[in-house]
Order: C-alpha cells, then structure tokens, then sequence
C-alpha cells in the first residue's frame, strides 16, 4: 500500500521529513477494522508527533489522526460495523495514522460517515468534534439547559474551536464567547454561531468587561493557554471550570484559582484509546451523534483547504500552514 511516513524526526526543512512509501498491507485481528482510507484531515498533533515519534526499529512511523473510509475487512471479535460500511474516526496516537491507503482501526473509536457529507467534508471532522464534545460534556461539564452558563472559547477559529462553537449552540443553552484576533477568523467564529466575539490580543478581562460580561462559567482553552492564564483567573466565576488540550510553554500559576475553588482540567481525546479504558466505546457513540447532527443540518463540517491528493509533497503543505498559526477551521487531503 501506498503511504506517507516518518523514518526520524526531522524540521520540514529538510527533505526526507516526510516520504512516499510502498508498505506491506495489514490485517484486521481483535476489533480491529481494515479500512481503504479516501481522505484524511491534518491537525496540530500530526506536526508535533513528527517532531518527536522515533519509529521502532528504524522502521517507517506513518502519521495522521483523522480519516474517513470504507472497511475492507473486520477482525474476528468485530461486531460493529461489516465489509462495505462507510465509516469515519480520529484513531489511536499509539498506532501507525491515516495516511495510507489501508489503516487498522478498533472498532470501538470509529463511528458511520454522514450520509449527506462528501468524503472530504467528513474527513474534517471527527478528530476536532470528539476533543470538542469530550472538552464541553465529559471534562468542563457544561450544562444543557442552564440559560445562564457562560462559555469561552480561546482561539476559537481553528479545528476544535470551529466546531465547538457549533456543538456548543446546537446542544445547550450556554452564551458562547469566542476569541480571535484577524478580521477573517472573527468573521468566521462570527458566521459559526458565536455569540460575541473578542480580540484575546486586547486582553479577555478588558475586552469582556467592555462588553458587560462580569465574569463566565466555562473556559475552553485551545492554544497559547500560558498567554492568556492570569486573564482566565480574573474572567472566571467562583466555582468555575477550565480545560486546555495544549502544551503550555510556561508553567501556570493555578494558585490564582484556588480563592475561586476552579477546577483545571485537560483534554485528550487519545486517552480513551491510549489506555483502553472501560468507557472507549464512547468515542463510537460521539462519532455517530456527531454524524447525526452533520446529517440533519444542525452542524457543519468545517472544512476550508482541500490540498488534492494524500502524498508526501502535499502533506508537508499541510504541515507547514498548520505551523504557521494562522490556519482557520480545517484542512484536508483526498485520495492517493
């Protein structure tokens, strides 16, 4: 099969960072499903899992967390899905990624395509709608039907804060901030359904305060959390909750928030398949309400890049707008 992979760690400067490759093809055992991948999605941990997944052995490490399919085949303890069904996911940062043309998934974290979504639309999505949904109900515990829940989103134009806003509007009560600095992210988060908009490079106190917003119930923190952490101590109502899924480059000062009681919480959507939790299942549950609410209309996906076919040359485009920051919603790559 073909397949783009790593054989070390390497800046995109250098011209073996990513390479074509012709690997032999796996076979479903377990849960596992074979799947014929048709497009795929690029986000932030498939830069940073360049930067610092040492393949075994000196063997080839292929990377990409987002794919959308067709199964080819089923493992002999598979039961929830058959050959033929049509079938999207995010997978499991400890095994071989989604670019390549057969991927070996467990059952347990893939959920069916939307039926209405092109292969491109769908691959945009289940990596950044599980770590929203998982962020929103699982970790910050937002509330359905309080009216009075108040939830910001710091840097909200890229992939999970596109869709976050979205799930955010179309499942509960709660006013949704959302964070951006450009003139285009902010018309963005703005067209998704945010309700106010605020420039985090202005300051979040000062910006919500001119707006009349005291204080919020729930921070979603999505990147540069370190920048902008004194700001969510002061914004953040007693009681209060905070999730982050980055990597501060500097450490928090969480003694800001004991006065309040917040609680500081993370996000990983590959701790479920990582530790093979008892309650894995779950992302198979998320995936498929997720491609319910794509299929009524309620979400959408939130593509915006289609850089043509799943190669190396291609896929380092990707990775090199991803590095950039400046990235709105997602990109894609379709086809072999």
């Amino acid at each position: 099969m073909k397949a783009v992979a790593i054989r070390q760690s390497l800046p995109l400067t250098d011209p073996n960072a990513l390479l074509d490759l012709e690997l032999a093809d796996p076979v479903a055992a377990g849960r596992d499903l074979l799947v014929e991948v048709k497009a795929i999605s690029v986000n932030p941990i498939d830069c940073k899992m360049r930067m610092r997944a040492l393949p075994q052995a000196g063997g080839p490490k292929v990377l990409g967390w987002d794919a959308v399919g067709v199964v080819k085949a089923v493992g002999p303890e598979a039961s929830l899905f058959k050959v033929g069904d049509e079938v999207f996911y995010a997978g499991d940062v400890t095994r071989d990624g989604s670019n390549s043309e057969l991927q070996l998934i467990d059952e347990r974290i893939v959920g069916r395509k939307p039926a209405k979504l092109s292969w491109a639309e769908s691959a945009a999505v289940p990596l950044t709608s599980v770590t929203a949904w998982e962020m929103l109900f699982d970790r910050l515990q937002l509330p359905k039907d309080d009216d009075k829940a108040v939830l910001l989103i710091s840097g909200a134009a890229g992939g999970v804060g596109s869709i976050m806003i979205q799930l955010a509007k179309a499942l509960t009560k709660a006013k949704v901030i959302a964070t951006a600095s450009r003139e285009t992210s902010q018309a963005w988060v703005s067209e998704l359904g945010a309700d106010l908009v605020v420039n985090h490079h202005q300051g979040l106190a000062n910006e919500l305060a001119n707006a009349g917003i005291s204080n919020v119930t729930h921070i979603a923190s999505l990147t540069h959390t370190h920048q902008h952490f004194n700001d969510f101590a002061t914004v953040i109502a007693p009681q209060g909750k905070i999730c982050l899924i980055d990597d501060p480059a500097e450490p928090l000062d969480i003694m800001q928030l004991k006065a309040k009681s917040v609680s500081l919480i993370w996000e990983l959507m590959f701790t479920r398949s990582r530790f093979q939790t008892d309650d894995m299942i779950e992302q198979h549950n998320i995936l498929n309400q997720v491609a319910d609410l794509l299929d009524n209309g309620r979400i959408r996906s939130t593509l915006q890049q289609n850089l043509g076919r799943i190669c190396a040359e291609n896929v380092k485009q990707a990775h090199l707008a991803i590095e950039s920051g400046q990235t709105i919603g997602k990109i894609v790559l379709e086809g072999f």
